[in-house]
């Protein structure tokens, strides 16, 4: 990877909770106190996989480009980690008083890579670049505590670190999720819990998000969702950060339409806004110069599932956001604003136990008239993967899993580009 602090900040954080939030299955363990009152959970998942990458033999230098390059020791990388999800352990306790239903949740979600410089999000790079030594450890994440209380009459708050609106189903059904997508940090010397998946190629990361939100209750299949969240400051502005006068906005509208008992249609629309501040220092003390910009974005997810047939489409469009992650390159030194927009297309076909997928996916970023005028010649332009995916269900449980995909970055310099392909061979076990 050639843009180093993409590859610090955002492979490692992919979501590594997405599954306790819409992918598990009912807990696999509930207990209940004595008197029946309060009732305690516990689910959640182990994923390995073997990782090989064949990255770029002469890559170029991409601010933003997602393709691994190769090194003085060659093109071919190997790795054995986690996927796109870290291991999970979700607890939950619930209960309902006076009408009103009470949860509260807490995730612990370890990975297997050696990675204790710190967070498995933001490890610290030791002198020859790699935390992967002996004698050390894995990181882990805690991206979920949050409560809720509502009723079916009243709705729901949810209250606490949650998973965010914006960009948040088409992760969710990301056919790699159990499996690995683009390597990330696995085609490095520093591989961190998490592999990208498809972050960043056709969507921007939905992240996990301190946040208070209302959700209302289900009318003839439509249910809406509004909150505001924590501020986040960018990953790339680097001009001194200001606090923030208000917090972030979002909201998120879905339909369900059961066709008939073994068809069904899903419908989404999600969108989030949010102000950066900064200042920068000048040459004349007590003279700083202070730019504002705002951050929006929305998209659209449509999903048809028939039989063993489930095919979606999302788009997204976005001002200031950037691309990858949320505030990653959004704008450029001056604040001004750089436009974002993608797709990815996803279809899976079940033959009994064995599910068979391919997506397809590209994340664009236009570039300001500053950036065109010389000052980041080498800003991506695109991030684009396929992947083929084979999913085959051992048991209820457990999936064994093979993926081949092939990424590709394109800059603004002359349009150069680096490829890159990656296979993977695994065993994901929920519980």
């Amino acid at each position: 990877m050639k843009n180093t602090l993409l590859t610090r900040l955002l492979r490692p954080s992919v979501a590594g909770a997405l599954l306790a939030v819409a992918a598990l299955p009912a807990a696999a363990v509930d207990l209940k106190t004595a008197d029946g009152s309060w009732t305690f959970s516990i689910d959640g998942n182990v994923n390995v996989d073997y990782i090989y990458s064949s990255c770029e033999a002469n890559p170029i230098a991409i601010n933003g480009g997602l393709t691994c390059g190769a090194t003085g020791n060659g093109s071919s990388v190997s790795n054995i980690g986690n996927g796109l999800l870290p291991a999970a352990f979700s607890f939950g306790v619930a209960t309902t008083q006076d009408g009103i239903d009470l949860a509260a949740h807490l995730g612990l979600y370890p990975g297997i890579a050696t990675n204790d410089g710190g967070s498995p999000n933001l490890q610290a790079n030791r002198a020859n670049g790699s935390s992967n030594t002996a004698l050390g450890t894995t990181g882990l994440d805690v991206r979920q505590v949050y409560m809720t209380f509502g009723n079916k009459d009243m709705g729901t708050f949810t209250l606490g670190r949650n998973i965010g609106l914006f960009g948040a189903d088409a992760i969710l059904h990301d056919m790699t999720l159990p499996g690995v997508g683009a390597p990330g940090s696995a085609a490095s010397a520093a591989p961190s819990n998490t592999t990208l998946g498809g972050i960043g190629f056709g969507y921007i990361y939905t992240d996990w998000l301190a946040q208070i939100d209302w959700t209302t209750p289900d009318i003839a299949g439509f249910s809406g969702t509004i909150g505001v969240f924590d501020p986040l400051n960018s990953l790339t502005d680097n001009a001194t950060v200001q606090p923030k006068k208000a917090p972030g906005f979002h909201a998120k509208i879905s339909y369900k339409l059961p066709i008939n008992d073994t068809t069904k249609l899903y419908v989404s629309v999600a969108a989030l806004t949010q102000e950066q501040n900064y200042q920068y220092p000048v040459a004349v003390p007590g003279s700083p110069v202070n730019y504002n910009y705002r951050g929006t974005g929305g998209d659209v997810f449509v999903m048809f599932d028939m039989d063993a047939l489930e095919v979606f489409g999302y788009y997204y469009h976005a001002k200031g956001l950037g691309t990858t992650a949320l505030f990653n390159l959004g704008a450029d030194p001056t604040g001004d604003t750089r436009i974002s927009w993608g797709y990815l297309v996803q279809a899976t076909y079940k033959f009994g136990p064995l599910k068979v997928g391919f997506n397809y996916g590209d994340s664009r970023l236009d570039a300001t008239t500053l950036d065109l005028a010389g000052l980041n010649p080498n800003l991506v332009a695109s991030n684009r993967k396929g992947t083929l995916g084979l999913y085959y269900s051992l048991t209820k449980n457990l999936t064994l899993l093979a993926e081949g995909s092939r990424v590709k970055s394109v800059s603004y310099s002359d349009l150069g580009s680096n490829q890159s392909w990656t296979g993977n061979v695994g065993a994901y076990l929920e519980f």
